[in-house]
C-alpha cells in the first residue's frame, strides 16, 4: 500500500516537470502573450502544489494561501494582458 508521503513525492516530481515545460516556455516565447501565458501555467502549477502539500501534511494553511495566491495570480494576469493589448491601467 502507498503511504501518503511517496503519493506526495509523485506528484511533486509530475508537478516539477511541468514547470520545467513551462519555464521552457517562457524563455523560448516566441512573443510576449507566450511567455505570459507561461508564467501564469507556472502560477497554477505552484497553486496547485500548495493545495496538494496542504492535503498531504493535512495544513490548512497552505490551502489559504494557495487561494490568496491564486486572486493575486489573477490580478496581475488581467492587468499584464490590458497592458499587452494597449490599453491603460
Amino acid at each position: 500500500m502507498i503511504d501518503v508521503y511517496s503519493t506526495y513525492l509523485i506528484v511533486v516530481i509530475a508537478l516539477s516537470f511541468c514547470v520545467i515545460l513551462a519555464i521552457v516556455r517562457v524563455l523560448r516565447g516566441p512573443t510576449a502573450p507566450d511567455r505570459v501565458v507561461g508564467v501564469d501555467t507556472i502560477n497554477t502549477i505552484v497553486i496547485v502544489s500548495m493545495v496538494a502539500f496542504g492535503t498531504a501534511f493535512r495544513e490548512i494553511i497552505y490551502i489559504d494561501v494557495a487561494i490568496v495566491y491564486a486572486l493575486l495570480s489573477f490580478i496581475s494576469t488581467l492587468f499584464i494582458a490590458k497592458y499587452l493589448q494597449g490599453g491603460e491601467f
